[in-house]
């Protein structure tokens, strides 16, 4: 099973205030979302983080990682100095993969158009918690977006049947 997140901001105490989430604390944030991962991601399973992981330091992150399921692929965001700085977990600004014959492409930041979007490729990204309208086939698949949880390739699948291709890119 593969699945897709953005924006934990684990140990990130203002993300409560400045996305006003749900949480009166630190701790029941980072409780709340790490048990709703978990309750959907299994030890197989493949986890791209779409940046904004935590703006703690790599062995924190380190932490965090150990306590979630799934074997995990990063998107730098924002916040990910520690991807940059720990050396042992490498991430990329922008990856393509292909999943049951779909390309899929996975940014932090939402992207107007990007490669084979007029081909009817996805993009999926994170940053705007929530507050981006989707553009063509593009997603916020950050856990503001989607009750704190992650979102499985079939989810998005479902939620691409009621997107259309942006008419732009064609030239």
């Amino acid at each position: 099973m593969i699945w897709f997140t953005a924006d934990e901001h684990y140990g990130h105490t203002n993300i409560i205030k400045y996305c006003n989430r749900p949480f009166s604390s630190i701790e029941e944030m980072d409780k709340t979302i790490i048990d709703n991962f978990n309750a959907k991601v299994k030890s197989g399973d493949a986890v791209y983080h779409l940046g904004d992981f935590t703006l703690k330091e790599y062995e924190r992150a380190k932490e965090y990682m150990h306590k979630l399921n799934g074997c995990h692929f990063f998107i730098i965001g924002s916040h990910d100095k520690w991807i940059v700085e720990g050396g042992e977990c490498r991430g990329t600004y922008l990856k393509e993969i292909k999943e049951n014959g779909k390309v899929i492409v996975l940014c932090h930041y939402a992207m107007r158009v990007w490669p084979k979007s007029h081909y009817g490729s996805w993009h999926l990204y994170g940053h705007s918690h929530g507050k981006l309208l989707s553009y063509g086939l593009s997603y916020d698949v950050g856990v503001d977006n989607n009750n704190f949880f992650p979102v499985s390739f079939d989810e998005i699948k479902e939620k691409m049947k009621t997107m259309e291709i942006a008419d732009v890119g064609r030239i």
